[in-house]
């Protein structure tokens, strides 16, 4: 063993990280495990390019390194970073490596810092690709190609300096009432646990680090209320909130971000039971744990001040913060014997070992060409995945895709003619003059020579000033057919309040022109006054209407029968979305989207997610418990039809469960078709707990052209059939079920299977 075996490529990463370890002071190991200074902080723009601040500097001084650089190619308004003084694509390199050079050659140890960014739907920085949300990601119910948009999203990051990407992953759409509904996947634990191995898998293609947030269940917060508390149970923990984090795991994320929401009365920053005993001694996760923005301060309502905050979060199992001015203070709490300095050392090595696993300490300095296929282009797989995540909803009018050569359209509504609006919470600015698309651009462009496309505001996003609607009235009333472009928006801009964490603060006394993203929840999911009443006078013209939803929830949708004819729904599809829009409305794409969420009703009726416990209940008095539009629904320009599902046996037991499901697809219609097949299981009787009325358990994707027919095929497994025990683990359980598949989870044919005890 030489003096200085950390620096020795060839050792193992175990035995360099206990030789660092050995050489560091006290002061040196609580560097490492803060996160306290935000990125943007650390540079400033001069005539030249960018310097390293004095604050930068200090911090580096104080303890002899620096752990982890937040955000430091960050913009947007709550970092105030614009063109005028962020660091853009040009110089993201070399401003990372700056920052690296000076870490390494004025500290003692010349430990290298990590450079952490938001990659919430790519990277958040100035020339960054920005993707459609996660909720847009979780429509196209296609992880090859979210992984493929990973991968670009990476390389992007890597190729700038950064180390680590925070995704959210593990969040579930339980109430959308939550503002964070966007950076879901969905509402289904299997849907988002597939789509977070894509995402995992994606990124450590371009040499990219992922934190994955929030851990855990924090999308189960009372009434939709943003980092508010949570009532659940151990079961509800275990069956629905923890397969995305666990998947995710499996496949190799380095991290995952402790979640503002308690669980049995424990911040989950602060909480043993799943920083330690779950993550640690049951999944043998060796990656880290991350404190969310500010959340160890919160602690001091419980511990009295933030030197027992911190120690209360370490001895938790939480290694690295975020923002708080807590664990800068940890050698004090190691002084006072609040924790072990050996806790400490365990949270150390394990920065230290992500440090040494990246390759840091023998290439510290950005690549010149991140690793990964570089032939992707970010922007192209963007508007793949905006053209995959669109869901046709309801085309009850026959009217789309609209037919050839409509003498005149009117495009009317206010997300019509908007990019901030239809690019979701989390962007950076868009570079002015850069080439987007808004859904009014991609009709103009689709539309056929001899077209007229008109163009009305009609209403603003919310409140309830109707001067537009006589005007958009008029225009749709000249028209063959009116686009309605309706739905929310999540544009923060300079005149947003943020919170300390960069949540926005609205409230009757700060109202913004949003109505979705962190911080904006809402009582009420129906469409704002002035849409509805927009889409109600123009359905008075008699001019067949089409709705289509730029959106970053499922808003409650009426009745729309007499209203509209066909409904889209395009999430917040990112800067190429219109014109993913445009070529589904002109047919020159298929509607592929499936739903990742149920859309309700109204918000009175919530919860109205699928995979509710199967009680047998009938409904409200006055109106039905069932969704307006149910989870995995989509329609296409084509009518299929299913086969009940045809199973290899119908008996299995615990110790021998696999079996194939086959069910016969065949397209009747007169256009092509991308077809979801779902697949489900229900139990009828038997188990550790009373049963959901049905899971997602698979799904795959069919490509029928007219009057072709398929096999869906569906390899059952234990992890198909398992379900979770009364002592938490997954276990497949003696019972009888139903192996459902269909189109959608409210239109499924059933297969009888019963599993017989191995006795």
């Amino acid at each position: 063993m030489t003096d200085h075996l950390y620096r020795d490529p060839t050792a193992p990463v175990a035995e360099r990280v206990r030789d660092l370890l050995a050489r560091m002071t006290l002061t040196e190991k609580v560097g490492q495990v803060n996160q306290r200074m935000y990125g943007w902080d650390a540079y400033e723009r001069t005539a030249d390019g960018h310097r390293l601040t004095d604050a930068f500097r200090a911090e580096v001084a104080t303890y002899d390194g620096m752990g982890a650089l937040y955000g430091l190619q960050r913009a947007d308004p709550w970092s105030g970073v614009g063109f005028a003084d962020g660091i853009t694509a040009a110089d993201g390199a070399q401003v990372a490596d700056a920052v690296q050079r000076h870490v390494m050659e004025n500290t003692r140890l010349g430990i290298p810092v990590l450079l952490v960014e938001e990659v919430p739907h790519g990277h958040q920085a100035l020339d960054g690709t920005v993707l459609p949300v996660n909720l847009a990601v979780g429509a196209t119910w296609d992880p090859e190609l979210y992984e493929a948009a990973s991968a670009a999203a990476g390389a992007e990051l890597r190729a700038r300096g950064g180390h680590v990407a925070l995704v959210s992953a593990l969040d579930l759409v339980r109430d959308p009432r939550w503002g964070r509904a966007e950076e879901c996947f969905g509402e289904d634990p299997y849907l988002a646990a597939r789509l977070t191995e894509a995402l995992v898998r994606g990124m450590r293609t371009a040499g990219v680090a992922v934190v994955l947030k929030h851990f855990a269940g924090q999308g189960a917060t009372i009434g939709g209320r943003n980092s508010a508390a949570t009532e659940l149970s151990a079961r509800e923990l275990h069956e629905i909130h923890l397969a995305a984090a666990g998947a995710g795991v499996r496949a190799g994320a380095a991290g995952v971000m402790a979640a503002y929401n308690e669980f049995d009365g424990l911040p989950c920053v602060a909480n043993p039971t799943l920083l330690t005993e779950l993550l640690r001694d049951q999944w043998r996760f060796e990656g880290i744990v991350m404190a969310d923005g500010c959340a160890v301060d919160r602690l001091v309502r419980l511990t009295g001040d933030p030197v027992s905050a911190g120690a209360l979060a370490l001895n938790a199992g939480c290694d690295l913060s975020l923002w708080d001015a807590c664990y800068p203070r940890l050698a004090e709490a190691v002084e006072q014997g609040l924790v072990a300095e050996q806790t400490l050392d365990t949270a150390v090595a394990r920065v230290l070992a992500l440090k040494f696993r990246l390759g840091l300490f023998d290439e510290p300095f950005a690549y010149a060409e991140a690793p990964g296929d570089q032939r992707s282009d970010p922007s192209e797989l963007s508007e793949r995945t905006a053209r995959a995540s669109i869901t046709l909803l309801a085309n009850d009018g026959g009217i789309l895709p609209i037919a050839p050569s409509p003498r005149r359209i009117a495009v009317l509504g206010p997300n019509a003619d908007s990019i901030a609006q239809q690019i979701g919470d989390y962007t950076a600015p868009q570079r002015p003059g850069s080439h987007h698309v808004t859904v009014l651009d991609g009709i103009r462009s689709a539309a056929p020579p001899d077209t007229e496309v008109t163009y009305a505001r009609g209403c603003e996003l919310v409140g309830g000033d109707l001067s537009g609607v006589p005007e958009a009235t008029a225009v749709a009333a000249a028209a063959d057919v009116a686009v309605l472009v309706l739905g929310g928006s999540s544009a923060r801009s300079g005149d947003t309040v943020f919170d300390s964490n960069g949540a926005a603060v609205v409230t009757s006394a700060n109202p913004v022109d949003m109505t979705c993203g962190e911080g904006v929840d809402l009582a009420d999911l129906r469409l704002p006054e002035g849409q509805l009443a927009l889409m109600d006078a123009v359905a008075a013209t008699g001019v067949p209407v089409v709705v289509v939803l730029v959106q970053g929830r499922p808003h409650a949708v009426p009745d729309l029968p007499g209203t509209a004819g066909a409904v889209l729904s395009a999430w917040y599809p990112g800067p190429w979305g219109g014109r993913a829009v445009a070529d589904v409305l002109f047919g020159a794409a298929e509607p592929e989207g499936r739903l990742p969420v149920s859309v309700p009703r109204s918000a009175a009726q919530l919860p109205v997610f699928y995979n509710a416990k199967d009680h047998g209940y009938r409904g409200y008095v006055d109106q039905p418990a069932t969704a307006r539009y149910a989870f995995g629904h989509g329609l296409s320009y084509t009518t299929v039809a299913y086969g009940p599902p045809r199973l290899s046996r119908a008996r299995v037991t615990p110790d021998d469960p696999a079996l194939i499901c086959r069910v016969s697809v065949r397209n009747t219609g007169e256009r092509p078709v991308r077809e979801t097949v779902q697949l489900y299981v229900r139990r009828l009787s038997g188990g550790a707990s009373w049963p959901r009325i049905r899971e997602l358990r698979g799904f795959a994707r069919l490509e029928l052209r007219p009057g072709d027919e398929a096999d869906a095929v569906f390899e059952i497994d234990a992890d198909t059939l398992g379900s979770v025990t009364r002592d938490l683990c997954l276990a497949v359980e003696p019972g009888e079920l139903l192996v459902e598949t269909g189109p959608s989870s409210d239109r499924t044919q059933g297969a009888r299977l019963v599993i017989a005890s191995s006795g």
